[in-house]
Formats: C-alpha cells, structure tokens, sequence
C-alpha cells in the first residue's frame, strides 16, 4: 500500500500521551496571558490614565499671595511734621572756638556773644581753655551758660573798693574782675561795707559779699523822765 496525501499520523511506540496535552495547555495558557496583558492596556488607556498622578496647575503654583504683594501703608503728611517743642536760636549762634585760648579771652568772646560762662580750674599749669560744654560749633541760644575747663589753678586777682559804689554798678565790677558778689542785706542802695576789703587779695571766682542800702537809723534811747 501507498501512502496518499497527509494521512493521520499514529502514536508510535515511543510517544506519550500526555506530551502532546501538555505542549496543548501551555500554548493556550501563554495566549491567554498575552490576551490578558493587551486588554489592561487597552483599558488603561481607554480610562484615561486614572492612576498617573497629575502635576498641580501653574497658575495655582505662580500667583503670589495678595498679602505678600500688597504694599505697606504710606503714612499721612501729619505722620512727618515733627514733635515736642521747638527751640528757637538766634540764627547764626554757636559756642566759639575757644579750646586752646586763654580763658580771659575765651570768657570776653562768650561775654560779646551774650552767652554765660562758668569757669572750672584745674591742678595742671597754664591758662588755657582745655575743652568747653557745650562744645564748640554747638548752636546755642543768647544767655546760655558755657562751661570752661581751664588746666591750670584759679590765679590771683586783687579785689576792687566797691564801698560807695551803687550796689548794680559793684556787682558788675565784680564780674569784670573776675570775682561774684553775694548780698547780706538787699540789692538796692549804695555800698556801704564788703568782705573781703578793697585792695586785698583774692582768686578767680571767689566772691565778695556785699551789704547794700542806707545804714538803718538809730533808734533813739528813751530820756529820764523827770522827778517829781
């Protein structure tokens, strides 16, 4: 007999049975898998992609906060007019520059300036105005009193006769001299004593004490009544 064509081909003696069943199920196991893997990703992309995470909106991440970008508050023209009591000074007024000068010639420049002085020796040498207070260059106002500190001791200066002197005209040849008066009595009315006396010796800023007025009248003593 011959053979004709594709006849069906018969299990031989060394083929197993279950070979063929196996190479079966996997085959169709392997497609299913492969089916299976095309359907999800035909599905997730049909979905829409619901797992990917989605970046957040760029205007939500760019427009800054109204707070932070709202300017501050321009204060109001009354917020810049200054406060508290203004000091008026004659235009131009300053304390001089007298550190370095002689003190009588640094109390003659404050004394045109119409401004006071006060004197402060020290235990040093010389005559000498060391510094000032207020300091040079300072704006002042007219009778402002300027402190002097001088290096050297207070010098010797005699003390003028004032007796018979009114008692304003005395008191000012103090100050030229150097010296300051004090009162016992009143201000008024001639000079009738001082201390110390005219011509004795003094220094820089000791004061003389002045008394002033007309000497106060006697009281008269009672006279003896007569006797009987």
């Amino acid at each position: 007999m011959t053979d004709e064509g594709y006849p069906d081909r018969q299990p031989g003696a060394g083929d197993e049975p279950g070979a063929d069943r196996t190479r079966l199920l996997l085959g169709g196991g392997l497609a299913a898998v492969l089916l299976a893997v095309i359907g999800a990703s035909g599905g997730w992309v049909l979905a829409g992609e619901p797992d990917r995470p989605t970046a957040p909106p760029a205007a939500a991440a760019t427009i800054p906060s109204v707070e932070a970008t709202t300017p501050a508050a321009l204060p109001s023209p009354a917020d810049d007019r200054p406060t508290g009591t203004r000091t008026t000074t004659a235009a131009g007024l300053t304390v001089p520059q007298v550190v370095g000068t002689d003190f009588e010639q640094a109390r003659r420049e404050l004394r045109a300036r119409k401004l006071g002085w006060r004197l402060v020796f020290g235990s040093g040498s010389g005559r000498a105005v060391e510094r000032t207070s207020p300091e040079p260059g300072t704006p002042v106002k007219r009778g402002v009193t300027v402190t002097l500190w001088v290096a050297g001791p207070a010098p010797a200066v005699p003390v003028p006769d004032l007796v018979a002197q009114s008692c304003a005209d005395a008191a000012d040849d103090l100050v030229a001299a150097g010296l300051y008066p004090r009162y016992r009595t009143s201000r008024q009315g001639p000079v009738t004593a001082q201390d110390p006396a005219g011509g004795s010796s003094a220094r820089w800023n000791d004061p003389v004490t002045l008394t002033c007025g007309d000497e106060p009248a006697t009281t008269p003593t009672a006279s003896p009544l007569p006797s009987p």
